[in-house]
């Protein structure tokens, strides 16, 4: 399946991304809902459904072909685990936004496919159209995540160390304890508006945590305020 825009546009590097359609490939096991997604995308001006399986093996033959922007992943497939198929993406097509969309409910699968290289995790019962608003959010640089997996995420993060956060040893934290979690999220390695996805926060939100933060450690940098906050015992070791 082939985009009709691509082949008319020239293939110098110099033609803006932004006006080329955003291509999206979909494995989806629900036939039903597979052909309602296929038409939501389809009707898209700004949109170009590159490929379709309904299987793990439909969905790794997929790789052969050209790169997509996103690649919309359900993980309950006949032959096997959507898993599977975002770890491929990730190793094969690095520069594509796996975006889950499953019934699984279960913050074990969402932590499996995060760590996979999944960008967003959605759960069924949105409607096709409101799926294609997501897609556009993740080719954008969003990180969609369904409110029930982004508090068990965030519990589990909790759990993992943001919970285990030292007293300080100057005579009471300068972070409040929203901050000390921003903080958290960010020394794990997670970006400002995965950060705010998972707790639930406008990234403008996160982005005034990160500056309050970096004012009451004096600091100017990430680097700086990991450090300065391992120093004065406001982060697990």
């Amino acid at each position: 399946m082939t985009c009709p825009q691509l082949l008319a546009a020239p293939s110098s590097a110099l033609v803006d991304a932004e006006l080329r359609p955003i291509r999206v490939a979909i494995v989806e096991e629900d036939a039903e809902f597979l052909v309602e997604l296929c038409q939501a995308v389809n009707a898209m001006p700004d949109m170009c459904l590159t490929g379709v399986a309904t299987t793990r093996a439909g969905a790794l033959a997929l790789f052969d072909d050209t790169p997509v922007d996103v690649l919309l992943v359900d993980l309950r497939l006949s032959d096997g685990s959507g898993i599977d198929v975002i770890r491929t993406a990730a190793r094969l097509w690095p520069g594509c936004n796996v975006m889950v969309s499953t019934t699984l409910t279960d913050e074990q699968h969402g932590m499996h496919s995060i760590e996979a290289g999944a960008a967003g995790y959605l759960l069924k019962g949105l409607s096709a159209a409101r799926l294609v608003d997501e897609i556009r959010s993740v080719a954008s640089g969003g990180s969609p995540i369904s409110p029930i997996i982004a508090r068990q995420l965030l519990a589990r993060l909790r759990s993992s160390g943001i919970q285990s956060v030292k007293p300080a040893t100057t005579g009471g934290s300068p972070l409040s304890g929203r901050e000390k979690e921003v903080l958290e999220l960010i020394t794990k390695g997670f970006k400002a508006h995965e950060v705010a996805a998972l707790m639930q926060l406008s990234p403008f939100t996160v982005k005034t945590f990160v500056r309050r933060i970096y004012s009451k450690l004096n600091v100017t940098s990430k680097a700086e305020a990991i450090y300065e906050a391992r120093t004065l015992g406001l982060l697990a070791s």
